[in-house]
């Protein structure tokens, strides 16, 4: 039998601790990102994208590039540098990216997540995205292709998207948190853009800077006898009555209109490490 080797990585000499932050780090700011090493930034990029996920689209998960040579992951900074965004694209579909990121620097010195996708380029892919002339709808918050949207939301989608998800979601904002721990912010903040949206981030640990109280209102007006509850009287295809059941339907409905204000307001932010305990849908699936 082989003798147990008598060393090992915690007896190696000389012991040292590896280097900490400062006592009083100070946060590190999309817009000054372009001043530090390339490799500090291109690390941090490399911590949102899942290996199983390159792998499995032919992505080398060290070089980032596909079977052809090509990079398949872009960066881009806005004029100011306040925003950064990152595309992991496919070779299935260039339409649509694998991940899309995007976040901004705030006003109040903390850093947004402006917005965060996955699409399966296997799945269906439905224009919710623009008009039938090319016409961007901005996913829909500007301008709506009403039939595409039909078609999206019976094959199980929800507002805004152009096609079904990876499942990485969960994971991509666990990663998110890593990124925002290295430029030394405890915490960040998003404005989801549809109530569905919402919903997945508090049940992800996200509290509520602003609009819990909204939120609730909208769960109770959807519960039997409520106002919202009284307006899915079938008068389009996205006011069905069955809409009030699932946080999916409930935010078609919303997205159709049948608040009587505008979906804008809800601001919520997640503290590294910490789950915000918050639900102001109980009970309802997805």
């Amino acid at each position: 039998m082989p003798e147990t080797p008598k060393s090992s990585l915690l007896s190696l000499e000389p012991k040292r601790p590896l280097p900490s932050a400062p006592e009083e780090p100070q946060p590190i700011f999309l817009r000054e990102l372009p001043k530090h090493d390339e490799r500090f930034r291109y690390t941090l990029a490399h911590i949102l994208l899942p290996v199983d996920l390159l792998v499995k689209f032919d992505i080398d998960p060290i070089t980032l590039r596909n079977r052809e040579g090509k990079v398949m992951v872009h960066t881009a900074y806005s004029q100011d540098g306040m925003v950064w965004a990152l595309r992991l694209l496919n070779d299935m579909d260039p339409r649509d990216p694998l991940m899309e990121i995007e976040l901004a620097d705030t006003p109040f010195n903390r850093i947004a997540v402006n917005w965060v996708a996955m699409n399966d380029p296997r799945a269906p892919r439905f224009d919710i995205d623009r008009m039938p002339d090319g016409t961007s709808t901005l996913r829909g918050t500007a301008r709506r292709n009403i039939p595409a949207e039909i078609a999206a939301m019976r094959a199980g989608l929800a507002p805004g998207q152009v096609r079904r998800g990876l499942g990485h979601l969960e994971r991509l904002l666990g990663d998110l948190e890593q990124v925002f721990a290295a430029m030394h912010h405890y915490e960040f903040d998003v404005e989801p853009l549809f109530y569905h949206a919402a919903i997945l981030f508090e049940r992800f640990g996200f509290r509520y800077a602003r609009g819990e109280g909204f939120m609730r209102r909208i769960h109770e007006g959807f519960q039997p006898g409520g106002d919202l509850w009284a307006r899915l009287d079938r008068s389009t295809p996205f006011r069905a009555p069955e809409q009030a059941h699932t946080i999916r339907g409930r935010s078609w409905a919303i997205h159709d209109g049948i608040l009587d204000e505008p979906w804008d307001g809800v601001k919520m932010y997640k503290r590294l490490g910490v789950h915000g305990g918050i639900d102001t849908a109980p009970g309802v699936p997805w």
